[in-house]
Formats: structure tokens, C-alpha cells, sequence
């Protein structure tokens, strides 16, 4: 396997790296496969302008710096431990991969190009309760919900996007999961002002455990906008009933009443900041 540093925001064919904490195991493990490892340290934008945050710049960062939302600090806080905090990017969080233990496993489900998700009739505990009819795969950053709530918009090499258009439910004739096209690259990512937010999980675990539920508010004049990570294949904005529109398998009900009661806790303490 090759190793080149970018000079430019072209790829040539090969596979951006920054953090390297989400996709070298992903190498080495062969679900993930890669001729030319592109370096992009040295292109990729990192720090914090004001508003604009680079997607270089690492969770460790975001958390500590005042200028950012509550909502955007604490879901870097609980996204991971120290160590990967001070590695891992803001964009690397965005586009990490299912932590769908089938997937993980090299299982042929349909996001490996094969005709059955596993976790629907096998072990779904963690798995989605919402857009859970083609893949049950739960979509595990708390980063990239908390950005949604926010309405962040997202800069890449090639265009300008809200954060949430990032992401996309897998189909039949579509497995991806992200909307970015081969060679894109993420380079910033712009936070309108925000007024109260807040960011809660529950997790197995006290700490650094991916989400059962997340469930990050943000409420800016009179708009509050809801978020959840950990329960569908991408961030899912609540609309409409919200949860009431949940589907979930028949052994992770249970993240249902979980989402129910954060997402109440995250409204009394909005509530009680206004």
C-alpha cells in the first residue's frame, strides 16, 4: 500500500486519511480496502474562525473553546476517550462507518452488496428504530447530530451542503450512506449562532461508548430543532410526531422510552434557560 502527503484538494483516485483512528483498523481488518493512502493533513483546513470551524480540527479542540455551542462541545466530551479525542477530526467524526457488528464482521449484508440485513432477524439490541426497512444499521456519531440540530452547513472541496444532506438512507439501488462523491473532500464547517443547546446520551457505559441515543436541542429565537444519533442509519431530525414515527425491531424497543426521556430532559433544561 502506497503513502503519499496531498499537495492540493485532489485525491487522484486515492483514499484521504487524517486521524487514521476510524480507518486503519478498518484496513487492517480488510473491510476496507486501499491502493493509495492520500495524507490530507496538510489541505484540510484546521482550527476555529469565528463561526467556522475547519474539519481538520480534532474533537479535543472543539470541546475546550468557548465560541462553540454547548450541544457541539458535549457530544465531542463523550464521543470518545482522551487519547482518540486529541487524533480524531471533526470530519473523520462525520464520516466514520456503521458500528453494525455484522458489518463489522464482513457479514454479506446490503452494505456489503448482498440481499439480507442480518440485524433484522438476528442481534439488534443497538441497532435503528427509525428508516430501519432496507438496513438496521444505527448511524454512531454524536458529533454529526449535534451538528444537524445546530442546521450547520457543510463546505467540501466541491460544494456547500446543510450537514444533515451529508448523510442519506441506504436503498436498494443506492447503498451509500454518505452523499460524498469519490475524491470529495470535507474542509469546513459553518455554525450559525446559536442560542441554548444542550447534548445528552445514554450509552453502555458511563463514558466513551457509541450511542444508544443521543439526542441533541438547539433552540435559537423561537425554533428549537431535535437531533438523535444512535438510532437510525444516518442523524436523524425529528419531525412531525417525531417519535412516534419510531419502528423499531423487537429487541430494541427500549430505545424508544430511552429517546422519550432525554429528549424531555433536553427540553426542561432549554426550557429552563429561556
Amino acid at each position: 500500500m502506497e503513502l503519499r502527503h496531498a499537495t492540493s484538494l485532489e485525491l487522484d483516485g486515492g483514499t484521504a486519511l487524517h486521524g487514521g483512528t476510524e480507518l486503519v483498523p478498518l484496513l487492517r481488518s480488510g473491510i476496507v480496502r486501499a491502493e493509495t493512502l492520500v495524507d490530507v493533513r496538510d489541505v484540510v483546513p484546521r482550527g476555529i474562525e469565528g463561526a467556522t470551524i475547519g474539519a481538520g480540527t480534532t474533537l479535543a479542540e472543539l470541546e475546550c473553546d468557548p465560541q462553540i455551542p454547548d450541544v457541539l462541545r458535549e457530544a465531542c466530551r463523550l464521543a470518545a476517550s482522551p487519547q482518540l479525542r486529541n487524533v480524531g477530526s471533526l470530519g473523520g467524526n462525520l464520516l466514520q462507518f456503521t458500528r453494525c457488528w455484522y458489518w463489522r464482521l464482513k457479514w454479506p449484508c446490503r452494505l456489503h452488496g448482498g440481499d439480507e440485513c442480518f440485524a433484522q432477524e438476528g442481534e439488534h439490541r443497538e441497532h435503528a428504530i427509525f428508516a430501519n426497512g432496507f438496513c438496521a444499521s444505527a448511524h454512531p456519531s454524536d458529533v454529526a447530530a449535534a451538528l444537524v440540530a445546530l442546521d450547520a452547513t457543510l463546505h467540501t472541496s466541491r460544494r456547500e451542503l446543510p450537514v444533515a444532506a451529508l448523510f442519506r438512507v441506504p436503498t436498494e439501488d443506492d447503498r451509500r450512506t454518505t452523499t460524498l462523491e469519490p475524491g470529495e473532500l470535507l474542509l469546513s464547517v459553518e455554525v450559525p449562532p446559536a442560542g441554548h443547546s444542550v447534548y445528552l446520551k445514554a450509552m453502555e457505559r458511563k463514558r466513551w461508548a457509541f450511542p444508544l441515543v443521543g439526542v441533541a436541542a438547539a433552540r435559537t429565537g423561537g425554533l428549537t430543532r431535535i437531533a438523535l444519533a444512535g438510532v437510525a442509519p444516518v442523524p436523524w431530525l425529528l419531525e412531525g410526531d417525531g417519535l412516534d414515527e419510531a419502528t423499531p425491531l423487537p429487541r430494541n424497543a427500549y430505545k424508544v422510552d430511552v429517546a422519550r426521556a432525554l429528549v424531555k430532559r433536553a427540553l426542561d433544561q432549554l426550557g429552563g434557560d429561556t
